[in-house]
This record gives structure tokens, C-alpha cells and sequence, in this order.
């Protein structure tokens, strides 16, 4: 089946439960016990009601992998994979720019953990040996980096871990499996937030694990431990937001193009971060690897600081707010709420600057959207 036939039946229950052409809601904590080990016992907390199963098999077939799990959210998800993998004494890979949230648990509580970690430069496969220690376990990256849209070199990471017989972890957010699969790429478990893309809606928090049967086990009994689990009322909101996931997302990475190219003509535009243009650095990489470049991009205004806020205060469609990937447009300036936790020394080196704006762009008219950005440039020139 094509991606977007998976994600409206794949995983459904059959035969259909009394008929229901929808999953049921199943508010229950608890099932009978029909004798099971105790991690496959039916118990919400363990992320193994019928509610969980339909999702785990959805979207493992949406991400071409063996099994997945569902989580109550995309820190979840990440901090239950890494939690399940590294122990006191290991040794971590991790990209040069990270979401604030996962760079926060590596570098702090995984480093109180006895967990070290190395920051390497995704662009550069030759300079990775030279970072690998005898503890090394994993490394970690990101398809499209948060929020200057950067795109690894996805393939020669999975090839290095191979190698090296590293357990390879990508967060997939940004692009959904619509546009990029990493498991067919040769990573080993694959991460998303899907309170972003796979849900679509902005109305629920929850992460997705993907991978081998062997590791989404190893990553589930971490988190019947933690707690990290889905109810059941926000697994049927995610599993209806994954029936429109590719409709929504082709839309919104067509939308974003024509986006990208408005702003990229535009005198009061300094730069534009977006892997669908031709003069974005891997370009060409992202044409090879992804099916679309996506509904994420991040500009800058040649007037900094004060001229981003003024914009962003003229804007009528998109709301000024953290989080991406909904039906509605987004639009935030990183340096005060998504990376606000990081120094202006550490945002400037990944080279995040104080007057960037990171727009996620939703599910509006695009003719709509460039006529308020159009008119917002405007009064910001006056």
C-alpha cells in the first residue's frame, strides 16, 4: 500500500470491533489477566491497549520499520530511547545543533547520569572518526535541524554507525514519514514528536518510537517503568490526525515552497533557510534523500532584532507561538521561546541569531499567507 492508504487503515482492527468503521475509544486502566508476562499484561500504563497496538502498527508500516510505540510525548519518546540504550560510562554522538529540549537532557541529566557526549559536525563524515571512544554506544541526529533547516548526511551516518557498530537514533519531526523514512536509509530507531506532524491538529502532546521489534521492546519496558505512556483519548485524536498526515503535509511542504521563494525575493529579507531553494546548502542532498522539503523554514529581516519583532506583530495569520506541524501557521523567533534556554553565546554558535524567525506553515491558502506577509514587510519599511 502507498503511504497515504497506511496511514488511514494500517494496523486497524479486524475484524472490525461490533462493526465500528473507527477504533473505539477504550477508557479502561485495566484488562483481564489471562496469564502474561507481567510487560505484556493489557494495562494503560504499559502502552498495550488496543488503542496503542493499532497506533504502534500504523506507524512502524508509515515508517517501513518493524514495530513502534506510541509515548505521551516527543521527550518521551527521546529520553525513553536514550534512557533504554546508554548507561553510566557511555559514550554519546550527537549533532551539532539539536531541538533545545533534547540538547538540555543530553548535555545535563544524561552527563548527571555518568553519560558523556561528543558534538560532532554532520556535514563533515571525515572528521567523526576521530571522535569515537571505546564506550562509544550511539549516535544521534536530527533529518532537519531546529530552526535553521539543515539537512545531515543522513546517509554516511547510517553507513558510520554500521560500521563502527553504533546504534543510530534520528528525530524525524520535521520532515514526517511522508517525506523522509529514515529506516530505509539504514537508521536503527527513529523518533518523532507526534504532537507536530502526525497529529496535525495542535490539540495533543505525543511521541512515536520506530525500529527493530528487538529495540522497541528494550525502549517500552524503560518506559513501563517511567510512565512515559499515551491515554487512550489522546491515541484516538492522534490516530484521526494520521489519516489526513499525508495530505496535510504535501500541502503545507508546497505551501512553504512558494513561501520560501516570496521571501527570498523580497529587499527587506536578508536570508531564507529552506532546502527547497537551489542556493540552500544541501539542496541537492535534500532532492536525492526526501520526497518533499517540508513545511518548516526560518528567515532573517536585514533590520535584526527590532525589525523581526515588529513583523511578527503585524502578521494576522500565523500565531506567534512555539511548536510546528498544525493546521494553523505558526511563526516564533527562536532566541526568545524555543531556544531561550540557551546563552547568545551558545545560540551563536549554531549560528542562531536574536532576529531569526522560524515559520511553520499551516494548512491556509497560500495566497492568503503571502498577502499577510506581504503586507506586514510593508508596514515594517514604512
Amino acid at each position: 500500500m502507498e503511504l497515504q492508504t497506511k496511514s488511514v487503515h494500517a494496523g486497524s482492527i479486524r475484524p472490525r470491533d461490533h462493526g465500528s468503521i473507527v477504533t473505539p475509544v477504550f477508557q479502561t486502566s485495566t484488562f483481564e489477566y489471562r496469564g502474561e508476562d507481567y510487560h505484556d499484561v493489557r494495562y494503560m500504563r504499559l502502552s498495550n491497549t488496543p488503542n496503542h497496538t493499532v497506533l504502534g502498527d500504523r506507524i512502524a508500516a508509515l515508517e517501513e520499520a518493524e514495530a513502534a510505540l506510541v509515548t505521551g510525548s516527543g521527550m518521551a519518546a527521546i529520553s525513553g530511547v536514550l534512557l533504554s540504550l546508554l548507561s553510566a560510562g557511555d559514550h554519546l554522538l550527537v549533532q551539532d545543533c539539536l531541538y533545545g529540549g533534547t540538547n538540555e537532557f543530553v548535555s545535563r541529566e544524561l552527563a548527571r547520569l555518568g553519560v558523556t557526549r561528543t558534538v560532532i559536525d554532520v556535514q563533515n563524515p571525515e572528521s567523526w572518526t576521530a571522535n569515537l571512544q571505546d564506550t562509544t554506544r550511539a549516535i544521534y541526529v536530527e533529518t532537519l535541524t531546529n530552526p535553521l533547516i539543515q539537512l545531515a548526511d543522513l546517509e554516511s551516518v547510517a553507513a558510520f554507525a554500521k560500521k563502527n557498530g553504533l546504534i543510530s537514533i534520528i528525530d524525524n519531526t520535521f520532515a514526517s514519514p511522508v517525506n523522509c523514512r529514515p529506516m530505509t536509509l539504514g537508521f536503527d530507531i527513529v523518533v518523532e514528536s507526534c504532537t507536530k506532524y502526525m497529529s496535525g491538529h495542535s490539540d495533543l502532546i505525543a511521541g512515536s518510537v520506530a525500529g527493530s521489534a528487538a529495540h522497541v521492546r528494550r525502549v517500552k519496558k524503560m518506559l513501563d517503568h517511567l510512565g512515559g505512556h499515551l491515554d487512550a483519548h489522546a491515541c484516538f485524536l492522534l490516530e484521526r490526525g494520521l489519516k489526513t498526515l499525508a495530505l496535510r503535509v504535501r500541502h503545507q511542504s508546497r505551501s512553504a515552497g512558494e513561501i520560501a521563494r516570496f521571501l527570498a525575493g523580497q529587499p527587506a529579507v536578508a536570508t531564507v533557510n529552506y532546502p527547497g531553494l537551489r542556493n540552500h546548502a544541501q539542496h541537492e542532498r535534500a532532492a536525492r534523500l526526501l520526497d518533499g522539503f517540508g513545511g518548516m523554514l526560518s528567515f532573517e529581516l536585514k533590520g535584526g532584532v527590532d525589525q523581526a519583532e515588529a513583523f511578527l506583530s503585524k502578521l494576522e495569520l500565523p500565531a506567534n507561538a512555539p511548536s510546528l506541524g498544525g493546521a494553523e501557521s505558526l511563526i516564533v523567533r527562536p532566541a526568545a521561546a524555543v531556544h531561550g534556554r540557551l546563552s547568545s553565546e551558545e545560540r551563536g554558535r549554531i549560528g542562531i541569531t536574536d532576529g531569526l524567525i522560524r515559520f511553520s506553515v499551516g494548512l491556509e491558502a497560500t495566497a492568503d499567507l503571502l498577502g499577510d506577509l506581504r503586507s506586514a514587510l510593508a508596514a515594517v519599511q514604512e
